[in-house]
């Protein structure tokens, strides 16, 4: 049983630490696991497609549960969620370290995934009820996007110092210490988040979801191996768009949606959300391509790999605060046009490499890449939360972060199935990845121009509530959170 709030007083600044503490570990367990790849092959004995899985068991399951994760959120209160969720995820570390095989390992992940689908949204309800004044809200997410950016960047370093020296089983088994401590934070000193006690729960909804991500991943990841062509990958691309249409169906007549489509009306939420699937598409992609690339075909160690994507992922915090500024200042749509238009520009420049490509040529490409990506994240955030009704923040954040999940699946399955149909060419198939990855930004970057409005900048900032507004505060006090702020 939760400790009642009235028995501990809550600390805003504590709150902080265990939600940027979740995150965290969410994001770490994509970036620690990319640069464990190889070893994870050669001690499994799989192939690339069975590391895809690995990859994808716990995106695909993060991103079809984000909704109804957001919506238990609003339903049962974020606190509780969210510790169900650390505990869950805690757990699913323990036993993924413990695999002593691919399928086990596969399984782990995807109960993983379920742990950090109800963290995630819950998180940011949470910040939400802690912070109710819409400056401190602002230095809180953006504090919130800057931890997940420095773990984003610490990731490659720590997973491949632990792998090199500990095995790869170490990364999982780190996450249960700092497991225990965010749910000891969360009980501690976390505010319950308002509750909708009589919010309903789609359950046709999410199961349409989960059929139609798993359509579009079964297909992507097993068409390296079996071919565009094969049974199997038209029945999950045929599957894709008839559980796709059917859930579009049913969240318009439903009157307790997982999705409301109502959400869409603003174009902000709209563009944030297609921005957070074209940015984690390319980015994801590029993460797993470049991991294998850097092992397979340079011949680095784990911890080399690690160091080799310091630089480009060391950046990530500053262009998070720097997002703020920019929010602030032209609105949320210029820093999402900006941040792909670098981006593509960092994957265009990578066309050239070869396997005797010095790696300072390739380091400075991949920064644009790093940098570009990591501009879009506070801006989307906070356009999402400030243009979404309050009592629906946990759906809201939900929708965001399973359009960014849903592009990180695609972006692997794709990649990696490039990687596994052109085994005897690995640097065509990491060509064309990179090709792929940059035209799908210039889209994103065009879709924001023409759908959010760079001609409506002005109009989106008057509209917007000060959160957006207040953004380069956060940027310039994002060192220091605020302990003492309303209890």
């Amino acid at each position: 049983m939760l400790p009642r709030s009235t028995c501990r007083p809550i600390s805003p600044g504590w709150t902080l630490v265990a939600a940027s503490l979740g995150f965290v570990l969410v994001v770490l367990d994509v970036t620690v696991v990319n640069v464990a790849m190889a070893r994870i092959q050669l001690s499994l004995q799989t192939s690339v497609t069975g590391l895809q899985w690995v990859l994808n068991a716990y995106t695909l399951v993060f991103a079809s549960l984000l909704l109804t994760a957001g919506a238990l959120g609003d339903r049962l209160g974020a606190k509780r969620v969210f510790v169900a969720g650390f505990v869950l995820f805690t757990a699913a570390s323990l036993a993924c370290g413990l695999s002593g095989s691919i399928a086990v390992l596969i399984g782990a992940r995807a109960v993983q995934g379920i742990g950090a689908a109800l963290c995630v949204p819950a998180s940011l309800a949470l910040l939400n009820a802690a912070y109710p004044e819409p400056g401190a809200r602002a230095r809180a997410i953006s504090i919130w996007a800057g931890v997940g950016g420095l773990a984003v960047a610490a990731g490659p370093v720590v997973g491949g110092l632990m792998v090199y020296r500990l095995g790869w089983p170490s990364i999982f088994f780190v996450n249960v210490p700092l497991g225990l401590v965010g749910i000891g934070l969360t009980l501690f000193h976390a505010p319950s988040g308002p509750r909708t006690p009589g919010r309903g729960l789609d359950l046709t909804g999410q199961l349409l979801a989960v059929l139609a991500l798993s359509g579009i991943t079964i297909a992507c990841v097993e068409s390296g191996a079996l071919g565009w062509t094969h049974p199997l990958v038209m029945a999950g691309f045929g599957g894709f768009v008839v559980a796709g249409a059917l859930f579009l169906m049913v969240q318009a007549r439903s009157a307790e949606p997982m999705l409301p489509l109502s959400l869409f009306r603003s174009s902000v939420v709209s563009v944030a959300c297609w921005t957070g699937l074209t940015v984690n598409f390319a980015f994801y992609g590029l993460m797993f391509v470049f991991s294998l690339f850097f092992q397979t075909v340079k011949g680095y160690s784990p911890l080399m790999t690690g160091l080799a994507f310091l630089p480009m992922t060391a950046l990530i915090t500053v262009a998070n605060l720097v997002a703020g500024r920019l929010s602030a200042r032209f609105g949320p749509t210029v820093p999402m046009m900006a941040g792909q238009a670098i981006a593509a520009c960092g994957y265009f420049a990578l066309l050239g490499i070869t396997p005797a490509t010095r790696y300072g040529v390739i380091v400075t490409p991949l920064l644009a890449a790093g940098v570009g990506a990591a501009l879009t994240v506070p801006a989307m955030t906070a356009a999402v939360l400030d243009n979404a009704p309050r009592q629906q923040a946990g759906i809201a954040a939900g929708a965001l972060n399973a359009a960014r999940q849903t592009g990180g699946v695609i972006g692997v399955g794709v990649f990696g199935s490039l990687l596994a149909s052109r085994a005897g060419q690995p640097l065509g198939s990491v060509h064309l990845a990179l090709l792929i990855a940059g035209l799908a930004l210039v889209v994103g970057c065009i879709s924001c121009w023409l759908w959010g409005g760079v001609r409506r900048a002005d109009h989106d900032r008057r509209e917007l509530c000060p959160t957006t507004k207040s953004m380069a505060n956060a940027s310039s006090k994002a060192a220091t959170p605020r302990t003492n702020s309303r209890r």
